[in-house]
């Protein structure tokens, strides 16, 4: 945790957008006392502001009714308002007669003013979700022949299933569970997730034949997509500065590739030692295990606490017309389908940036998965390797994504460096992350040539085993660096773009390894890496064109001009309720030439 917290600590500089400044740990006993006199004046104030014609009526409005005043477990809720997704302040309203509720400045609920080690909790849980989730990716890899075995299955397509079909649920969660958490919450659409995900992953263990086990991998899958998709706006709602949120991600990516690592070491040895069924109950165990962190982490999604806020003040005074911004949305099926669930898809199709991401990211998704079929060819078939001992061929993947751990936060602090010396180039959105992936697209160029040319019985196994280091460090660079950019082009429509990405390289991860056994058959070992290598020198170009080209991108993105226009309402209504608390302290006498003297 320590390190953790040298990776998370603040660093000085001109980050955009400004954050809160960080509270220090505040009990929920801290509320501020609202009043009857209170409400009356900021009811008076929304009169005055119709009075000046203002465009859109925006009140100080009290939650608390006349005679219920003395709500001191609720914070007072008259300066800020959430931004969308994010949890930016900005200011309450009122609308067709009913007080929409916000978060004070300095309130303890807004998850970017919680204390450093909630923040680290949260952290903690979704980086335990994601493990437990991409574990189970690859955990059927290590026994396909304890499969096939067990039930008389020697069809070597169909004994892919297991692994494919776990990541066809992964391209269908998402875009379910993405923008769900962005109108229920995270933490409801993980409980429920990860409840279907450990139910499923028990009924793989009894599965008693070969087509039931395909479909509870598929379930399991769905579950485990949920993790994938949110846990990115999780990080999002409690870290509003990018350089932190891109720290926290940066455990999340790494935990994202150590996770398919070890379910082919662990399948592989277990498999031959306990049979198939023990590899899914280890994987039912370690489920099991962080229920209970998962419960007890507290909601982080800023609409969703504001909403909870507002019920139970409606439930203390059934008179009270007191809401949430989100509960005045539109909920009915037609406007989720259209607006809610069908974003990712949107932004795949119209927007350039997320489309070029999703392709890069899909492919190397993709090789990734293709690497769980070609390992056994290459290191079983040309150096004897069983099973459990292939497994180990990947911890250089996981080598390397430690290794790129460092080098993204030295780049960071370089940035921040020249960020304070004012550097032109500093201020671009586009070098924050994209210089990361223009080093990690050769690399991954590199570790397939390598790997190709250099897997032959003449030579020492250590030698293709070591490709899979810089193999490690170019593939979580390209996605640290890729889905970051996305998440700070995009911010309020993050969670829908992640899912958009996630999605479309599960789909090409699912489907491309089915290819990986006629591919090297058909090819031979070296020109069948060289042919993926290829590829992915083509695909080194699209960061590059980000960074010439991506300031003119965003620039058109229907998505970045309304948050564009979204911010620029924030600062004005900010800057209109500073002006309305002024006058009321004015006119109640607690501001003035005698007070300030």
């Amino acid at each position: 945790m320590a390190a953790q917290s040298s990776a998370f600590a603040a660093v000085p500089g001109d980050i955009p957008p400004p954050s809160p400044p960080e509270m220090p740990h505040q009990s929920d006993s801290r509320r501020l006392h609202l009043d009857e006199r209170d409400a009356h004046d900021r009811l008076e104030l929304e009169k005055e502001d119709d009075q000046e014609k203002e465009a859109d009526r925006t009140g100080i409005i009290d939650p608390a009714s006349p005679d219920d005043s003395d709500h001191s477990d609720e914070p007072e809720l008259n300066r800020h308002n959430y931004h969308n997704n994010q949890n930016d302040l900005t200011i309450p309203q009122s609308r067709d007669g009913k007080d929409i509720i916000a978060f004070e400045h300095d309130d303890p609920d807004n998850p970017f003013l919680w204390s450093w080690k909630r923040k680290y909790y949260v952290v903690f849980v979704g980086v335990m979700l994601v493990i437990n989730s991409t574990i189970g990716s690859s955990m059927a890899s290590g026994i396909p022949v304890e499969l096939q075995n067990y039930f008389h299955n020697d069809n070597q397509e169909q004994l892919i299933l297991p692994t494919s079909i776990y990541l066809i649920g992964y391209v269908l969660g998402p875009l379910l569970f993405g923008p769900l958490s962005e109108s229920f919450g995270r933490k409801p659409v993980l409980v429920a997730t990860y409840a279907l995900f450990t139910i499923f992953t028990m009924a793989c263990a009894l599965a008693n034949t070969f087509a039931a086990l395909c479909v509870f991998r598929f379930i399991v899958g769905v579950g485990a997509s949920s993790p994938i998709s949110v846990v990115g706006g999780l990080y999002a709602d409690i870290y509003s500065d990018p350089v932190t949120r891109g720290r926290a991600l940066t455990v999340f990516m790494t935990a994202t590739t150590w996770g398919p690592l070890i379910g082919p070491v662990l399948s592989g040895f277990a498999g031959q030692a306990l049979g198939w069924r023990w590899v899914f109950w280890i994987a039912l165990i370690f489920a099991a295990a962080c229920w209970p962190i998962l419960v007890l982490m507290p909601e982080t999604y800023g609409p969703t606490i504001l909403k909870n806020r507002a019920r139970r003040l409606r439930k203390k005074n059934p008179h009270a017309k007191v809401y949430a911004p989100i509960e005045l949305e539109k909920t009915d099926l037609k406007s989720m389908v259209t607006v809610i669930l069908t974003r990712p898809l949107r932004m795949l199709c119209y927007e350039a940036i997320v489309s070029a991401t999703c392709l890069y990211l899909a492919y190397l998704y993709a090789i990734f998965y293709i690497f769980f079929e070609a390992f056994p060819i290459i290191f079983i078939g040309t150096y004897g390797f069983n099973y459990g001992e292939e497994g180990l061929t990947f911890i250089p993947v996981g080598i390397g994504a430690v290794m790129s751990c460092a080098i993204y936060l030295s780049w960071d602090f370089y940035l921040e460096r020249a960020k304070a010396r004012g550097a032109p180039w500093s201020k671009q959105e586009e070098y924050r992350r994209l210089p990361l992936a223009c080093l990690g697209g050769p690399l991954i160029v590199l570790a397939l040539f390598w790997i190709g040319w250099t897997a032959r019985k003449d030579i020492h196994w250590i030698v293709p085993v070591l490709a899979a280091i810089p193999f490690g460090v170019g593939f979580l660079l390209l996605f640290m660096a890729l889905t970051n950019y996305l998440v700070d082009a995009y911010e309020i429509f993050a969670a829908s773009a992640v899912a958009a990405s996630s999605s479309s390289r599960s789909l090409f991860g699912a489907i491309l390894p089915f290819a990986a056994k006629p591919m090297y058959d058909a090819l031979g070992v070296p020109w069948a890496c060289s042919l993926l290598g290829f590829l992915s020198l083509a695909m080194c170009a699209i960061p590059f064109v980000f960074i010439k080209y991506g300031d003119k991108i965003r620039e058109k993105s229907k998505f970045c001009q309304e948050l564009k226009a979204e911010k620029t309402r924030i600062a004005e209504r900010k800057e209109r309720d500073q002006a309305r608390i002024q006058r009321q302290k004015e006119r109640r006498g607690e501001v003035g030439p005698e007070k300030m003297a």
